[in-house]
């Protein structure tokens, strides 16, 4: 008779414990494993795959002074050469102004040129303008316009826009930089390094909005009041050239020679490209995308 109580009140103690229906303790069991569960998932770690490469003796065929090439995602190097040497920035300084421009305003606010007396490569502003910041934007980092660039800062206050830039280099750990003026012409005390626009062009590639104008290859904007056009062409030749390079900026003075920094994809894997101080850095970033296809190759960790 014992015998049988005993069974009887395990079977029953059993079944409402794994009943699949409304039996308090069936919610009490399936509670306390979704808690389980979920702290077992809040216990996983995400690794990024680590690239690797197949031959370590095999080099890319570069000019450059200064480079460095790293996985995105991990922000981990497969390539550099004197990453921490100091190089004229040139116009990849205006990374650094688009990111504090977005800080400073909204797209669609408007802003009255004025003051833009300024050198070297122009999208054509004239003095009066009136212009969205969103086509200043597309200026800057498309034309490379120096007198976008003024455009802004005189907005602000040329000092006060420096001080930001210092501020968001700081912010970022560019340890090895600093900025005199906001369109990266040559200027004792300007200068950067090919790991320190790696780190400017990483927080640009986190915006959508700035990720995306710098792969636009061409466009015509327009001031608010549609008198005056802008034909606007990237400086960077390789877009729509080579398939996975979404561009980012270029930059040059005869001093600083041929920067530039590019932002490439291969498959599910995404790359930053530093080029300072190059004899032809188009043909150097050319290079560096085909050794990226030759020889680099991806683990995925397990732990």
């Amino acid at each position: 008779m014992r015998l049988k109580f005993y069974f009887l009140f395990t079977f029953f103690t059993l079944l409402f414990l794994f009943y699949p229906g409304d039996s308090y303790y069936f919610h009490i069991f399936a509670y306390n494993r979704s808690v389980f569960e979920k702290k077992e998932a809040a216990n996983e770690i995400k690794v990024n795959p680590i690239p690797y490469l197949k031959n370590p003796t095999f080099y890319p065929l570069i000019s450059a002074e200064g480079v460095y090439i790293a996985d995105l995602p991990s922000f981990t190097p497969i390539f550099e050469r004197n990453k921490d040497m100091r190089f004229l920035p040139a116009s990849t300084t205006k990374i650094l102004t688009a990111l504090v421009v977005v800080d400073l305003f909204k797209p669609e606010q408007i802003i009255k040129v004025k003051n833009i007396g300024v050198d070297g490569q122009v999208m054509g502003l004239l003095e009066g303008e009136k212009i969205t910041v969103e086509n200043l934007l597309y200026g800057l980092l498309i034309q490379s316009g120096n007198d976008a660039a003024y455009a802004f800062s005189n907005e602000v206050g040329t000092e006060k826009f420096m001080t930001l830039i210092k501020k968001k280099a700081n912010s970022l750990s560019m340890k090895n930089s600093n900025f005199r003026n906001p369109a990266g012409l040559d200027e004792a005390g300007q200068y950067s390094t090919p790991f320190d626009m790696a780190l400017a062009a990483r927080e640009l590639l986190k915006n959508p909005y700035l990720s995306k104008i710098v792969s636009i290859k061409e466009i015509t904007i327009s001031d608010v009041d549609f008198k005056y056009f802008h034909k606007l062409t990237n400086v960077n030749k390789l877009l729509g050239e080579i398939a996975g390079l979404g561009g980012l900026k270029t930059g040059y003075t005869e001093a600083a020679g041929e920067n530039l920094v590019s932002f490439y994809k291969k498959n599910n894997h995404q790359f930053i490209i530093v080029i300072l101080k190059s004899l032809d850095r188009f043909i150097d970033t050319r290079n560096v995308v085909g050794w990226i296809e030759e020889n680099v190759e991806y683990i995925n960790p397990k732990f």
